[in-house]
């Protein structure tokens, strides 16, 4: 997979504009934002003056509040514009409504959108950065970063080592399972891309009905359909979300079918191997992919990706509207006003 660190005038649209330099580059630079987000005043001045719009056509709670919260720690003015109560209703174009809000001076487009494609769109019609929060069933980068980054940090503590001065050797040969509603995910698209790049092993493991048509451009170790055969040798198990309001249902005999088969239950979760994660995009499905008791269990890192969310995307941010890569001097800044 090709790619290149971000800077500016650049687009977060794929994992695949990353590649492992650039993918390697967000991590480092997280790393100082978490330090950030311990602090008592979570705040720095990086992108004091700059303004970030985020432009949802989807309703999110976790990515547009984690967009708009990492925002706001860099000192950032935020706009939110949900599509929902915005002139589309009126039958107003999108692109007529990005260029309006563009027009008032905006640095970066946060946009979420039921078609694929769709941020690689308004990216054409605007000269600001654009970020893709997800896109139909393409890709959500950000959601595979910042998952990526939760790998690398259990690694280094598991190993007794700083994650930063680990980088991202842990990843190599790293076996992961991803389980569930391929067919409709993003995220499981962007998350084999990243991993793949980063010399990670990914098995997906579905029933066929909820698999993509061809996994030609993805960089799989394997697929399968028993989820029991593969828990015992996986390093990080991770569910995917049934996504019963895009249609998943219709590929199945029943919920309570599918559970069944591939629901990681308290069973389950004890065929794990001692050390292994499990992680979940969310928001969960609690007694659906995975059980209320293995959701709360210490290996699930469910929140503990949320949070790091926050960071990551502060770090996609910093790179892609700050001073190019030289993150120690925000990061090291007092709290901005």
């Amino acid at each position: 997979m090709s790619g290149a660190p971000l800077g500016a005038g650049r687009h977060l649209l794929s994992v695949a504009d990353l590649g492992a330099e650039g993918i390697e580059e967000v991590l480092r630079v997280a790393d100082a934002f978490v330090e950030v987000g311990r602090r008592p005043i979570p705040k720095v001045p990086a992108l004091r003056g700059r303004t970030v719009v985020t432009l949802f056509a989807e309703e999110s709670t976790r990515t547009r509040l984690s967009f708009e919260t990492a925002a706001r720690r860099l000192s950032a003015d935020v706009m939110s514009c949900p599509m929902a109560g915005s002139s589309v209703k009126k039958g107003e174009s999108l692109r007529d409504t990005v260029e309006t809000v563009n027009a008032m001076g905006v640095d970066a487009f946060v946009v979420r959108h039921p078609s694929a494609g769709a941020p690689a769109q308004v990216a054409q019609w605007v000269d600001a950065a654009v970020v893709n929060a997800g896109d139909g069933w393409h890709e959500h980068p950000t959601q595979a970063l910042l998952d990526c980054y939760t790998i690398r940090q259990v690694l280094a503590e598991r190993a007794g080592t700083d994650p930063a001065s680990a980088g991202t050797a842990g990843f190599r040969g790293l076996k992961v399972a991803v389980v569930g509603d391929v067919r409709h995910s993003r995220v499981a698209r962007s998350l084999v891309w990243a991993l793949g790049a980063l010399g990670a092993r990914t098995t997906v493991v579905a029933p066929g009905s909820l698999v993509p048509t061809s996994f030609d451009d993805w960089p799989l170790e394997a697929v399968t359909h028993d989820l029991d055969a593969v828990l015992g040798d996986v390093d990080v198990c991770y569910l995917l979300r049934l996504q019963l309001e895009r249609g998943a249902g219709a590929y199945l005999p029943s919920v309570r079918e599918y559970t069944s088969a591939y629901g990681l239950t308290a069973r389950r979760a004890a065929l794990l191997g001692e050390g292994a994660v499990v992680m979940h995009p969310g928001p969960m499905n609690r007694g659906v992919e995975i059980a209320d008791d293995v959701a709360e269990l210490p290996a699930s890192t469910v929140l503990r990706q949320v949070r790091n969310g926050v960071a990551v995307r502060m770090a996609v941010l910093f790179l892609l509207l700050g001073s190019g890569g030289a993150v120690e001097d925000p990061a090291a800044g007092g709290a901005g006003d």
